[in-house]
């Protein structure tokens, strides 16, 4: 089951959660993957983009897990995943509101994995590179080859390769893995 927390409002993403705890009863596996880019250098990046960018990426992030976390707390079990970026990592320019909404998913992430993983609950988080999607496919094309050659593995990724590693971090062969944040990126990071 597919869910989406209204992010600018915590009661509304935490009666949703309610709901499907009702109609489920449990929730095993949240995976946080709303994201936005209003990119702009910062000198002219107006302060609305730069909210609504941290609004969806990080704040969304946090609701979602806040919401969701007194169930996986009770059942103590469940695993978080967060989608974060290699721009998260090692920023971008052009991209600072992106790249600062993304690392805060990182640090939220590890704090998080901190306080509940006594509970039996993993947090981890994924950091996709340039993965073909609707959001990189309206780059230029100079643009595009440009990127490519900064991937070692020298191609863009597909959902099918983030989707992987989601799946790994919600399984059982990763029952020992919290904290982590797990590049998806053909070696751009390293």
């Amino acid at each position: 089951m597919i869910i989406q927390c209204n992010v600018a409002d915590f009661d509304a993403c935490k009666e949703f959660i309610e709901t499907v705890i009702k109609e489920q009863g449990r929730i095993d596996i949240l995976v946080n993957n709303a994201g936005i880019t209003k990119d702009g250098l910062l000198m002219k990046m107006s302060e609305e983009d730069f909210d609504k960018v941290l609004d969806t990426n990080l704040k969304g992030t946090f609701h979602t897990i806040r919401a969701a976390l007194r169930q996986m707390i009770r059942q103590r079990s469940g695993r978080i995943i967060n989608m974060a970026s290699v721009v998260g990592v090692s920023g971008n320019a052009g991209q600072a509101n992106y790249a600062a909404s993304k690392a805060g998913v990182i640090g939220l992430t590890k704090s998080v994995a901190r306080e509940i993983g006594s509970r039996g609950i993993t947090v981890n988080a994924i950091a996709p590179g340039f993965i073909d999607t609707e959001m990189t496919a309206v780059l230029p094309d100079d643009v595009k080859k440009a990127m490519g050659e900064q991937i070692p593995l020298k191609r863009f990724g597909t959902t099918e390769d983030v989707a992987q590693a989601a799946v790994f971090l919600a399984s059982d062969r990763a029952a020992y893995i919290t904290g982590q944040v797990i590049s998806v990126d053909g070696g751009m990071a390293m």
